[in-house]
């Protein structure tokens, strides 16, 4: 994806992002798989930094988007609640929109960029 040409929506409560691509990229694994290690695996990210965005993603909306239980003999495991499937299709079909409304323009600047722009920094 270094050198794809969209936009990415997030979702902000204050300063904080209360749901992004990210986020939605967590979800969907942890969906997929019933474990938030796992997930973090399958989307090449650390443990701890998914079970950062989990906690951060169940203090920013009323109710938990993920539940998870704590491990034993069977192990433990995460499930996404009915909240959580709620907001991750409306975050995808809010997404989907958002890319048609602009495709375009989107289109327009593709025209313009080149290749080795994605080898430039995205943080600059």
């Amino acid at each position: 994806m270094a050198n794809s040409k969209s936009i990415r929506l997030r979702v902000l409560q204050g300063e904080t992002i209360a749901f992004g691509p990210g986020k939605a990229a967590l979800l969907l694994a942890i969906q997929q798989s019933g474990s938030i290690s796992a997930a973090a695996r399958a989307i090449g990210m650390s443990y701890r930094r998914a079970w950062l965005l989990v906690e951060a993603m169940n203090q920013c909306f009323r109710q938990p988007l993920v539940a998870t239980a704590t491990g034993g003999a069977k192990g433990g495991g995460a499930q996404v609640t009915a909240l959580g499937q709620e907001v991750l299709a409306r975050y995808q079909a809010m997404q989907d929109r958002a890319e048609a409304a602009v495709a375009a323009d989107m289109a327009y600047f593709a025209g313009l960029m080149t290749a080795a722009g994605s080898a430039v920094d995205p943080q600059i």
